[in-house]
């Protein structure tokens, strides 16, 4: 793997990455069970005729590769502002509980208060992501040394197994909500609904544009509140716009896709092995790769077990666990 240097290279490494990005989305939509030549791909925006061809890319295969790009960047954008924030390599939505939080909201919901429906399960998402990341940064805040790596991450892996230990006692317990929630809880992009994507883009949306913008401002966070402060930054106000950025980005993501990990752990690894340290060009780098990483996995989950598909949240897991290792045992290798 090559480390990008100059302004230039990176700029020239970034339409690469975004290049391969198309080739994957293409192949997402062309290649499965059913195989799709390109011009029918075409014909089904140009002269739609309501064949099962047609049907299939409309409402399948396009919004699948459409959302897995979305929550792939999303999730990788997440999870480097999370590293940055709390100064741990290992920080990421799935392992600091956010990923959690917001899933055992919506079942609860579901299963206590028959709630249905994306709206619905869209802001118990976000409401569950910050709920999570309040009780995550209070845990890892306890005592005279305050926040520190070790105790931020203890904290996360404390939540993460509480509500996911809830979260199935709930399933266990009430096997209605099961099968309610059991398409989304297992972290899947498939057959989700292009409406689903549009209801929660939007905050995506937000979420990569406020990130860019204070990407020199967490340049600033990353080296240490004491020389943040002695730069007059307020870092209170950062942190805060962080917490939002990550709550829309997380929460977004579970509300359409359901809890994937470990994206937020690889690819700000990777990126930052690839173009240094600085968010300028970390946070563009994570939204590209994070969402070749899962349309890739996607596409990949299709073909293991043909005719039946992996739901990509095992793909990633796969992926995901020797790399959490690695960086576990290392300690990163961003430097």
């Amino acid at each position: 793997m090559v480390r990008l240097q100059s302004a230039r290279q990176k700029t020239a490494g970034l339409i690469f990455f975004l290049v391969i990005l198309l080739l994957c989305m293409a192949g997402s939509i062309l290649f499965g069970i059913t195989r799709i030549p390109f011009a029918r791909v075409i014909e089904a925006y140009s002269q739609f005729n309501g064949s099962t061809e047609h049907l299939i890319i409309r409402t399948a295969r396009v919004p699948r590769a459409l959302i897995a790009a979305a929550v792939g960047g999303s999730l990788a954008v997440a999870g480097t502002l999370m590293q940055a924030l709390t100064r741990n390599p290992l920080a990421s939505p799935s392992l600091f509980g956010i990923n959690s939080g917001a899933a055992l909201l919506i079942v609860i919901a579901s299963g206590f208060f028959n709630v249905s429906g994306l709206k619905a399960f869209t802001w118990l998402a976000f409401a569950g992501a910050a709920i999570s990341a309040i009780v995550v940064y209070a845990l890892g805040s306890i005592g005279r040394d305050g926040m520190n790596p070790i105790k931020i991450t203890l904290a996360g892996a404390a939540v993460t197994a509480l509500f996911a230990s809830l979260m199935q006692g709930i399933l266990l317990t009430n096997g209605k909500t099961f099968e309610q929630v059991l398409f989304w809880i297992v972290g899947s992009v498939a057959g989700r609904e292009m409406s689903m994507l549009e209801s929660v883009f939007p905050y995506m949306l937000c979420g990569f544009v406020a990130s860019l913008i204070i990407a020199r401002q967490v340049n600033v966070l990353a080296m240490g509140d004491d020389v943040a402060k002695g730069l007059g930054q307020r870092t209170a106000m950062i942190k805060l716009v962080c917490a939002v950025v990550i709550v829309f980005l997380a929460g977004g993501s579970v509300a359409v896709a359901g809890p994937i990990a470990f994206i937020g752990i690889i690819i700000p690894h990777i990126t930052r092995f690839l173009v240094g340290t600085d968010h300028r060009w970390v946070i563009p780098y994570c939204i590209v790769l994070g969402a070749i990483l899962l349309v890739g996995a996607d596409l990949g989950a299709r073909f293991i077990a043909m005719p039946k598909e992996v739901p990509v949240g095992v793909m990633t897991a796969l992926i995901g666990v020797p790399f959490f290792v690695y960086i576990a045992r290392k300690g990163g290798f961003s430097s």
